[in-house]
């Protein structure tokens, strides 16, 4: 059976064995290579990045690499960006519940779970997120009947042509083919990060960052130099008129041992004086320009800076994480995208042969959540009637479901109910003429006809305090009317059915009381 990869180009098992593009002591993929960032100029950057988006891309990733070995900043932030994918286990799901799909799946996740997935090969691929593209040859085994990658090599980009028509085929250099030689199927992966629209090579993020760091690069040379001048107090040796030649000699000799020993002995007769040099504002000005510039590589990169440059707090550092969650999702599913095709597709079909549909292959990036947020709106909305699933609350918790054997949180036990309130009947002391508790029952039945009364007819007693304020807003035509008519309201308000009520009530309440105490 012929086996075809995704270009339709057959398959040739027998040279899967084979090393394919192996590095060259001597020739045109040597591993050595000059430095370009010592000694680049604007006009020199300007020139390279033209020449690399005309396809001689060389210099242009040599640049790349040594911008990640000299410039801490971008190091650290496109690390983070890798890491923020490498660091997420991949999950493999079977292409259909068959049990033949079940084992497939059980192989890929095996292959992917593989230390060296990630460390040789998931980390490699991800190498074009700084240079546009990347590319890791598969070293294929077949010595336990069964095709198993036995490792993984990552390619130098200079040591491939970029193909003149489309901008995106690679081939291989040889010192034979100018054009380079087509890459044999089911051995390479390579993968191109859709970062921007156009050429793979003018969508890395080193030619994105290339101008931050020569400028930064140019404002360290200059603070540098700034603190060689004012970094330090100048020394000025004072001697007399009839100072030997000889003596003058010690005293510069002093002068120039004070600054690297910080020590020097002098005749008492000369002196030395430190002045010190103005101009140390000169310092804010370099840093401000470092800070802007790594700030600007931030935001290119991470697509932030909250919690790079700005010393964010906790909070903020959770709204924003390490690399914006849009993008963290972006590299993972083209990431995915690039495996499935030149991996897992390759791995099936060599052990299976060729498939409708195939294991997928996900690197899941989970948003945050604010756990507070969600138990405190699962605690007021639960019992108000909403059902939530509690597997849709683990997965957002990161849980897992407990097995049967495990032991499991528990709420502590609650405290012991309050005892009972006896009967009212019980706390009430006999009546002293006949012996009966009779006292509480009448007293809530007298009480209760005492509220009773005092409700009704309320309106009755009330219409003599309330008449004279309807009145005035009825004659009333504006604010200022009921202003003015405010001053004399309370003298026409008759109060006296209400006081008569309220003491008629007041005097039996007393009577009531009265009754229950003895």
């Amino acid at each position: 059976m012929v086996l075809y990869d995704h270009r339709g180009e057959p398959i040739k098992t027998a040279k899967l064995k084979e090393e394919f593009a192996a590095p060259e002591t001597f020739g045109v993929r040597s591993v050595w290579q000059d430095t370009i960032a010592s000694g680049l100029t604007p006009h020199g950057l300007a020139y390279l990045l033209d020449q690399a988006a005309r396809g001689y891309h060389e210099r242009y990733i040599a640049l790349a690499t040594e911008m990640e070995e000299r410039d801490l900043h971008y190091a650290a932030v496109l690390s983070t960006r890798k890491l923020a994918i490498s660091g997420i286990t991949p999950t493999v799901t079977a292409a259909s519940d068959s049990s033949e799909d079940e084992k497939i799946a059980d192989d890929v996740r095996q292959l992917v779970t593989d230390p060296s997935f990630t460390d040789d090969y998931v980390i490699d691929v991800l190498d074009a997120l700084g240079k546009g593209f990347s590319v890791v040859e598969t070293l294929w085994d077949f010595s336990e009947r069964q095709w198993w990658p036995k490792g993984y090599r990552w390619r130098d980009q200079r040591h491939f042509v970029i193909d003149r028509e489309d901008g995106t085929t690679l081939r291989l250099k040889t010192g034979t083919n100018l054009q380079g030689v087509d890459l044999p199927a089911f051995q390479f992966t390579i993968h191109h990060p859709k970062l921007k629209s156009g050429l793979p090579v003018r969508g890395g993020l080193a030619r994105l960052s290339a101008w931050a760091f020569l400028f930064k690069s140019y404002t360290l040379k200059d603070w540098m130099a700034f603190l060689e001048v004012y970094g330090m107090p100048f020394r000025v040796g004072r001697y007399g008129k009839g100072t030997s030649p000889d003596e003058r000699r010690v005293l510069l000799k002093a002068v120039r041992q004070l600054s690297s020993d910080a020590a020097a002995i002098i005749p008492r007769e000369m002196d030395i004086e430190f002045i010190e040099a103005k101009g140390g504002s000169g310092n804010a000005v370099f840093g401000s320009k470092a800070e802007y510039l790594d700030k600007q590589i931030s935001k290119g990169v991470l697509g932030q800076t909250m919690t790079s440059d700005d010393g964010a707090s906790m909070a903020q550092a959770e709204i924003h994480e390490n690399v914006r969650i849009d993008i963290a999702r972006a590299d993972a599913r083209q990431l995915a995208g690039s495996v499935q095709r030149d991996l897992i597709r390759p791995f099936v079909d060599l052990n299976y042969g060729p498939r409708d549909k195939y294991p997928k292959l996900e690197w899941p990036i989970a948003e945050p959540e604010d756990v507070k947020s969600l138990a405190d709106a699962l605690e007021k909305l639960v019992p108000l009637g909403l059902k939530v699933s509690m597997s849709s609350v683990r997965s957002k918790l990161a849980l897992d479901a407990p097995n049967d054997e495990e032991e499991l949180l528990t709420p502590p036990p609650s405290a012991a109910p309050p005892p009972e309130e006896p009967p009212e009947t019980a706390r009430l002391k006999p009546c002293a003429h006949c012996g009966e508790v009779h006292t509480a029952a009448s007293e809530q039945t007298e009480l209760d006809a005492l509220a009773e009364d005092a409700l009704a007819d309320w309106e009755t007693d009330l219409e003599p305090m309330i008449k004279p304020l309807r009145d005035l807003f009825e004659r009333a035509t504006s604010y200022e009317d009921i202003e003015n008519g405010l001053d004399d309201l309370i003298a026409k308000m008759d109060a006296g059915p209400v006081a008569d009520r309220l003491a008629k009530l007041a005097m039996k309440a007393r009577g009531l009381g009265d009754l229950a105490d003895e």
